[in-house]
């Protein structure tokens, strides 16, 4: 029933005016509407930008198959983690020649993620069916991120990677005029999600961040700031240089760098900075609207 109503709602908010979706979005995350000439708040900002800031000009870089050339370009093939397999359906994967431990994803949107930690548990005709299911959203209209229109769906298989403490931290930088500003780094994403935000010297930064669900409370065990992170700063200024505003995200396992993705519009602009005097002083670093 659950997956029903959710396919409801894609079905109703993809056949809405983008304005009216974007301000609704605004609206339960601020409580007003998005101002075209003066918006305020970092989510605002976003929906601005989804409003008036031609993402469709992202298309490569929203593209989690084709960014890799750009990454490429950039920095470097052996900061890209190892594919296995491309593909346009579920239909061509030959699970019998892939390892035992991998990640499935498409190419476009936000959490279409298979990890596979056992292929002898896997189950094949469950795991097709929701690649079809995902194949069929289109991002752009559901939630009217537009950087995602004209990406050619795909499948992709990567290596499965994790860090000694069997886990892969999520270092998410937040750039503003081709230059990171801060870190959020997201701990155990898929049990008991929590995140910490922090400076460019890693102090603490005192916020959260909201989402539909609740707040995200802070990472409370001790966290070990990763040797080689001066050289992910690197990597990250190298990323960023060429937009006014992107979140690059990275991994770090055990001292090897890997590139996760450039993001354009963070959680759809839905997800308040608290306290809110934060999230308008991170706001005022884009420049929209004036």
């Amino acid at each position: 029933m659950k997956e029903f109503l959710r396919q409801v709602y894609y079905k109703i908010i993809s056949l809405l005016p983008d304005k009216l979706v974007i301000n609704m979005e605004n609206f339960m995350a601020y409580k007003k509407l998005v101002s075209k000439n003066n918006p305020k708040y970092f989510g605002e900002k976003i929906q601005w930008f989804k409003l008036y800031g031609n993402l469709e000009k992202y298309t490569d870089y929203a593209d989690k198959y084709k960014v890799r050339e750009y990454i490429k370009q950039k920095i470097g093939e052996e900061y890209l983690i190892p594919i296995l397999g491309v593909y346009d359906t579920p239909e061509e994967i030959d699970y019998s020649k892939l390892p035992n431990q991998f990640a499935l994803k498409l190419n476009t949107g936000s959490g279409f993620n298979i990890i596979v930690k056992n292929k002898e548990e896997l189950d094949i005709d469950k795991t097709n069916k929701q690649l079809k299911k995902w194949l069929k959203i289109d991002y752009s209209k559901i939630k009217k991120e537009y950087q995602y229109k004209n990406i050619k769906k795909r499948i992709i298989c990567e290596k499965y990677v994790v860090d000694k403490n069997n886990q892969l931290l999520d270092y998410k930088y937040f750039c503003f005029d081709g230059k990171p500003e801060f870190i959020k780094v997201d701990f155990d994403r898929f049990k008991n999600h929590t995140a910490n935000f922090y400076d460019l010297n890693w102090n603490l930064i005192e916020m959260k961040e909201k989402c539909v669900m609740g707040v995200y409370e802070n990472y409370s065990k001790n966290f070990v700031v990763p040797e080689n992170q001066e050289k992910m700063l690197d990597i990250v200024n190298s990323l960023c240089k060429d937009f006014q505003f992107v979140r690059v995200d990275i991994y770090n396992v055990d001292g090897k760098i890997y590139f996760g993705e450039l993001t354009f519009t963070p959680a759809s602009g839905r997800n308040p900075f608290y306290p809110l005097d934060k999230d308008l002083k991170i706001a005022r670093r884009i420049k929209v609207g004036e």
